[in-house]
């Protein structure tokens, strides 16, 4: 059984978009939605530098528009299960059939904008911890006042809060943790510091028509498979203030019986979770369209 996944904020580098847009109409397709969400998808995939697509506004219109592009690549799929990684939740919503391409496009832009607007109201950020005991850590966290924003298994916790917390983390580690990784990102993503961009996206939400989902949907805030758009929309809003809980998503991909993991584009993270917290089970990750023919394989050995 295979399970497509769509990875969040920090995963995107300049110019990752530069290959996949020389593939028959993708050029034509990321114009389109360009247009229709006024931003220039093409040139902050192909032209922009690091700090310019940090933008959580750019930043996360980018990364679906990704997904969506080396989802469609692969040809007609059928995958047992679909997830994202907080903004790649609306990735999965798309690939699931719950949102449209456009309505995905048009949710993810709101998303970004009110995202980057709380992030704006303080200096806040997000770190990695790798290594140690997740209980161990999260106390030591709250200890400081920081949020175990992105619960990610695999021995990963994501830190959240303000910039001095995220200094005086740096120097005082969770015991039997290694490193303390800063994250790309410009705020301290799925915590209290984004309950105004909840309002937002909720107004933006009550716009749109969701279908039920056509493929099994695992949900960020606990892991479950949600069987109606309503209810995934919903989640998709009220998941922009809440911790994000992967290490859930992996334990039902566990139940599921998946045997194999694709990743979309830009892929990696995901994957590297993967291959520490699933073993046995076959990953790939998206990379650039040289990796497209090894996906169809592995999709063609692990689909039902």
């Amino acid at each position: 059984m295979l399970v497509l996944v769509a990875p969040g904020q920090g995963a995107q580098t300049p110019g990752f978009l530069t290959p996949w847009l020389d593939l028959p109409g993708a050029a034509d397709r990321v114009a389109a939605w360009s247009d229709a969400i006024g931003l220039d998808l093409a040139h902050y995939g192909t032209q922009a530098d690091a700090d310019a697509i940090r933008d959580t506004a750019v930043a996360q219109p980018l990364l679906v528009a990704a997904g969506l592009l080396s989802a469609t690549a692969l040809g007609d799929i059928t995958p047992g299960a679909v997830a994202g990684h907080s903004v790649g939740e609306i990735t999965a919503a798309a690939f699931a059939g719950v949102l449209d391409d456009s309505a995905a496009l048009t949710l993810v832009r709101k998303r970004g904008l009110a995202m980057a607007e709380a992030a704006a109201i303080t200096e806040t950020g997000m770190s990695a911890l790798l290594g140690g005991d997740p209980d161990v850590s999260v106390a030591h966290l709250e200890k400081l006042g920081l949020t175990p924003a992105n619960v990610n298994g695999a021995g990963q916790i994501v830190a959240a809060g303000t910039l001095e917390q995220l200094a005086a983390l740096a120097e005082d580690k969770p015991e039997g943790v290694r490193k303390v990784v800063p994250l790309k990102v410009a705020g301290a993503f799925h915590t209290h510091h984004m309950a105004p961009a909840v309002d937002a996206l909720a107004k933006a939400a009550a716009d749109l028509a969701p279908g039920d989902p056509k493929l099994p949907y695992v949900s960020n805030k606990d892991g479950r498979t949600v069987a109606t758009g309503a209810e995934i929309l919903q989640r998709l809003v009220g998941q922009v203030a809440n911790p994000v809980r992967w290490d859930l998503c992996m334990e039902t991909f566990k139940e599921l019986g998946v045997t194999a993991l694709v990743e979309v584009c830009p892929g990696g993270t995901l994957t590297g979770l993967a291959k520490r917290a699933l073993p046995g089970v076959k990953t790939l990750a998206l990379k650039t369209p040289d990796d497209l023919d090894a996906a169809r394989e592995l999709i063609a050995e692990h689909s039902a």
